[in-house]
């Protein structure tokens, strides 16, 4: 099955290089694309491709609330956000904009092949050294949300357990191993986890554990 990809950067340069990348991978295709959120959030509206790669500083509407366009009319677009280093503040926002991942510029370009097929599986992506930053948006955020605590009583206490691991930053065969389990099965906790409380996949997870106080910055 072909993974049918929008492009939306300001930069033609940066676009360029991205389909170049994308172009060359025979399950992918790059269907559009666009130099602003608005004409972003048109494109895919129109195309409804499987993911989007938004970039998250452009003029007029930004990557942000392109984002919250596109998640919010229920598009079955998965976004991943394309962030530098120095933008550590759109993380948090990104997060709960409910976007399915993020992707470093400076990335290598087998990254951004695997960031596509991973996304377009439905799985989140977040990358290690974008995990980090989570935790710094975060440091800086107001008090956990009652009502998303309150939320946490569905989980069982094996399910709460791995949704903290999963805050870490830790992969199934990581949690597997700190709680002495099969992969398979750390599998259906996180698949329980997400269904219970609502949740697209492990990068919402991460959001909503420090939302909901499960998880603080720096335990």
């Amino acid at each position: 099955m072909t993974i049918r990809v929008v492009l939306v950067d300001d930069q033609s340069m940066i676009r360029t290089g991205l389909r170049m990348v994308l172009a060359a991978e025979p399950d992918i295709e790059v269907v559009g694309e666009a130099g602003d959120g608005a004409g972003g959030v048109r494109v895919v509206t129109e195309l409804a491709p499987d993911v989007v790669l938004l970039d998250v500083r452009m003029p007029g509407t930004d990557g942000l609330e392109a984002a919250r366009r596109i998640v919010g009319a229920g598009l079955p677009t998965r976004v991943v956000v394309l962030t530098t280093f120095d933008e550590d503040e759109y993380v948090a926002a990104a997060l709960r904009a409910g976007v399915s991942g993020f992707l470093l510029k400076v990335a290598p370009p087998e990254d951004l092949v695997a960031a596509v097929r991973t996304v377009a599986a439905g799985q989140g992506l977040l990358d290690p050294a974008v995990t980090l930053r989570v935790i710094r948006s975060f440091a800086a955020a107001p008090a956990p949300d009652p009502g998303r605590a309150a939320e946490l009583a569905a989980l069982t206490e094996r399910e709460t357990d791995v949704l903290a691991l999963v805050a870490a930053g830790l992969s199934n065969a990581e949690i597997a191993a700190r709680l002495y389990l099969g992969e398979a099965t750390v599998k259906t906790h996180v698949s329980r986890v997400l269904l219970k409380l609502g949740l697209r996949d492990r990068v919402q997870a991460v959001a909503f554990a420090y939302e909901s106080g499960l998880v603080t910055p720096g335990r």
